[in-house]
């Protein structure tokens, strides 16, 4: 079959759980044990530890989006056994994460440490909060931010490694050569086309971006 002709009628597709399970199998005791509903001292630690997060939203009718969210490692607070903020750092303004909370307020949450290949999976509801009294605790830099993103946890639980050995992701000997790649400024510039600029400034604009982080 040409690659072109490909469509989710064209292939084998799995339609049920009875069928996905009859493939993959079922999950072993540990892999079920391992799921808790609080945020314990293992937890915090590994949280407190972390500088990177990335954030899954889907809206009302189901459209996804997976926002990167970093800083200091521990940027993200634990309020609670329950609760967690991630403060919200300028961007794009795009929003999309923010837009998909106000009609669906599940999230996911996936927790990185540089060097660590275990990840930290956090799943529950979340609120976008404009509190000042409670963003006072993610200043930086006397810049206390504007909105900050409430997370009810409902279910957490360590996310095993083999992910990360198979990628290599933390060896920098096997990173993969990207002096040969289009730079982002040339990406971005070839998708927006931006009018009276070109890819030049377009990579002076995102390396302008580190000066303006908070």
């Amino acid at each position: 079959m040409h690659v072109k002709d490909l469509s989710f009628e064209s292939i084998e597709v799995v339609r049920d759980e009875q069928e996905l399970r009859g493939l993959v199998g079922t999950p072993g005791d540990i892999a079920v044990a391992k799921q808790i509903s609080t945020l314990d001292g293992y937890c915090r630690t590994f949280i407190a530890h972390s500088p990177y997060v990335l954030l899954g939203t889907s809206d009302r009718s189901g459209r996804c989006d997976v926002s990167p969210k970093g800083d200091a490692p521990g940027f993200v607070s634990v309020l609670d056994d329950t609760h967690l903020l991630i403060p919200d750092r300028p961007g794009n303004r795009r929003l999309d994460g923010m837009r998909n909370l106000l009609s669906n307020a599940h999230v996911g949450l996936l927790f990185l440490i540089p060097t660590r290949q275990e990840t930290l999976r956090v799943n529950g509801r979340a609120c976008i909060i404009r509190d000042g009294s409670v963003l006072q605790r993610c200043t930086v830099q006397g810049k206390r931010p504007l909105l900050g993103v409430l997370v009810e946890v409902e279910e957490v639980f360590m996310h095993c490694g083999k992910a990360s050995w198979r990628s290599q992701l933390w060896e920098p000997l096997q990173w993969p050569d990207v002096t040969a790649m289009p730079s982002p400024g040339c990406m971005l510039y070839e998708h927006a086309k931006p009018a009276g600029m070109d890819a030049t400034t377009m990579d002076e604009r995102f390396a302008a971006d580190k000066e303006r982080l908070y």
